[in-house]
């Protein structure tokens, strides 16, 4: 039998003629035994000099190898076993030879000259007696190792799809990933579509898992066949992994580039696109993937899973069935935004934020009334952060409630000091934005009381304002908070007005005070560029909106306020109150203070 490069070939029977009294140096009969022994032994062996040359081969390392015994003498006993293809296991048989190593154990695999693969296990260790020469023996390990084998791959695949799983996957990617797999041959770059099936949960509720389980082993029939159609055009077949409940993967090694992935993934989009026939109903789903790919020296199976799960997050939030290619642009973005949500806390509780103030300006006098407290996150990393960036977060994870106390004291007692420092002006009040969790995870009541109190400035010099799709359609908890704090003397005022449910008549039945429109409709006051006056009905609109708040006993606030003209058509339908960059941007306190008793901004002319 001749050796493969995977493995050894065994050695021969004991020639009888090869095994003399004076070789063995021992008595008649003691060699006579031996000989017995050695000849019927189950376990195929051969006698080795210390040349590695057989001397002598029992009957069953013939039958192993499909050799007559006598025909192996004189061989090298290395080369009936493949041990020189494995640089170890030919090191230790050598030191073994010499006798400075007590004995080599390892597997190889032989090629029978009937064409099947053998598996079989060596052993050579020093003759006993001090006897020159070792004792080669080969064990036949094969239905062992098939064994191993099909439990491996019981392991190794879904019994469902049968595919390989999850674990398998991920030694793939591994040794794909390791420098020395790709550094051989090849393009040196990997790609992966992660794909997730939109809606499969449904489908397992409604009809069981039975149905589900049928579906997924349909899905991966078809993801197997457009691996193979891919297969056919390209060096290597894609393969194809469930990684877990709906969730597969399609690994391909030596890509070619993004184009690759991209056709790929549009074939298994293709392919899921035709209704599924299960018992007797006609199913229809799509997917979602997720698409990475790069070069593969730097990149960790982890790092391109996360990479790839991120992707397909984007898919599905894109609006699903579709591929998504990774984008480190927006990933980067991504981990931005984690970056900042978990350090909004220990921000607030640093001091991190601090607060600008915008003017608000009368419509007729052009004097200052009041400011908008506006805040700001001065981050150690990405610097001075504008609302924008972190509120939303903040709303998330409920760190609102402990960002929005702090605004709410730190306006009021501004509020109080420009009072004290301005006693012959009007005071002016503050406007501060309340989020609506704040109203239901806190008592915004009794917050707003004893931060009034502890300033020592009055309620009406507090406005809270609120976005109107907070306010529109409140009920139980927030309406009767809104009611107290409004018969409390703080002013209640819409935000952004005009962009959610518009509903004025429903205004009736709130404590609101005030409504601020949002900029959109200040914007279409403009004159464009070649001096047109703007579309008229966007006037009418405004104007009605105004005049109508100003029956139910509301005061108006227009937003971005840019232009003199803008602010002399808003003056002259009646608007009550202007904010903009036509009369500051957002300013330090120490900036109002300033413009307190000093300016008188221009109202301009219709």
């Amino acid at each position: 039998m001749s050796g493969t490069s995977e493995g050894p070939t065994p050695a021969a029977d004991l020639d009888r003629s090869a095994v003399t009294d004076s070789d063995l140096d021992a008595p008649p009969r003691s060699v006579s035994t031996y000989r017995s022994v050695f000849a019927t032994a189950p376990l195929a062996m051969a006698v080795v000099d210390r040349e590695g040359m057989v001397v002598g081969a029992n009957a069953m390392l013939g039958t192993l190898l499909g050799s007559d015994p006598a025909t192996l003498v004189g061989r090298s006993a290395a080369d009936l076993v493949d041990l020189p293809s494995d640089t170890r296991a030919w090191h230790a048989y050598r030191e073994v030879l010499r006798g400075r190593q007590a004995r080599l154990r390892c597997t190889r695999r032989l090629k029978h000259p009937d064409g099947r693969a053998v598996w079989v296990q060596v052993t050579v260790a020093p003759l006993t007696g001090g006897e020159p020469g070792v004792l080669l023996s080969v064990a036949d390990i094969s239905d062992r190792r098939e064994l191993q084998a099909r439990l491996r791959h019981l392991q190794m695949h879904d019994p469902v799809t049968r595919l390989p799983n999850r674990t398998l996957f991920f030694e793939r990617l591994t040794a794909a990933l390791e420098a020395e797999s790709y550094e051989r041959s090849g393009t040196g770059r990997i790609g992966l579509c992660y794909l997730d099936v939109d809606g499969f949960k449904a489908v397992n509720d409604t009809l069981g898992h039975r149905v589900g389980d049928r579906l997924l082993a349909a899905v991966a029939e078809r993801l197997t066949r457009v691996a193979e159609q891919a297969g056919l055009a390209r060096a290597g077949t894609p393969l194809v992994a469930r990684l877990g409940g709906d969730e597969f993967a399609l690994l391909v090694e030596d890509s070619t580039g993004t184009d690759q992935l991209a056709e790929l993934a549009e074939s298994v989009l293709t392919a899921l696109q035709a209704p599924f026939e299960l018992a007797g109903r006609r199913l229809s789903l799509s997917a979602s993937i997720g698409v990475v790919e790069r070069h593969a020296a730097g990149t960790t199976a982890t790092g391109l899973m996360q990479a790839a799960d991120t992707t397909l997050y984007w898919a599905k939030a894109d609006g699903k069935s579709r591929w998504t290619l990774f984008d480190p642009e927006r990933n980067a973005h991504r981990m931005t935004r984690q970056a900042l949500a978990s350090a909004l806390r220990p921000a607030i509780e640093r001091g991190e934020f601090v607060l600008e103030y915008q003017p608000l300006v009368g419509m007729e006098d052009g004097r200052l009334h009041g400011v908008e407290a506006l805040a700001r996150w001065n981050h150690p990393q990405f610097g001075l952060l504008t609302p924008n960036r972190f509120i939303a977060l903040a709303e998330e994870d409920g760190s609102i409630v402990q960002l929005g106390r702090w605004a709410l004291a730190t306006s009021c007692r501004q509020a109080r000091r420009w009072q004290l420092d301005h006693p012959d002006e009007p005071p002016i009040f503050v406007s501060v934005n309340v989020a609506v969790r704040q109203v239901w995870d806190s008592d915004l009541v009794a917050d707003v009381a004893s931060v009034l109190a502890e300033a020592e400035l009055a309620p009406s010099l507090l406005q809270l304002e609120l976005t109107e799709s907070a306010v529109m359609g409140s009920a139980g908890r927030p309406l009767q908070a809104l009611q107290a704090l409004s018969d409390m003397g703080v002013r209640i005022a819409i935000d952004d007005f005009g962009t959610g449910y518009s509903n004025l008549a429903y205004l009736s039945r709130l404590p609101v005070s005030v409504l601020k429109l949002d900029g959109s409709f200040v914007r279409g006051f403009q004159y464009d560029e070649t001096g047109e006056r703007p579309n008229p009905a966007d006037e009418v609109v405004v104007e009605a909106m105004i005049q109508l708040a100003h029956r139910l006993g509301l005061t108006v606030t227009a937003e971005c306020v840019e232009t003199l003209t803008q602010a002399a058509r808003l003056r002259h339908i009646g608007c009550d109150t202007g904010q903009g960059w036509l009369y500051s941007r957002p300013v330090p306190p120490d900036r109002i203070s300033e413009l307190l008793g000093t300016t008188s901004y221009a109202v301009g002319n219709p």
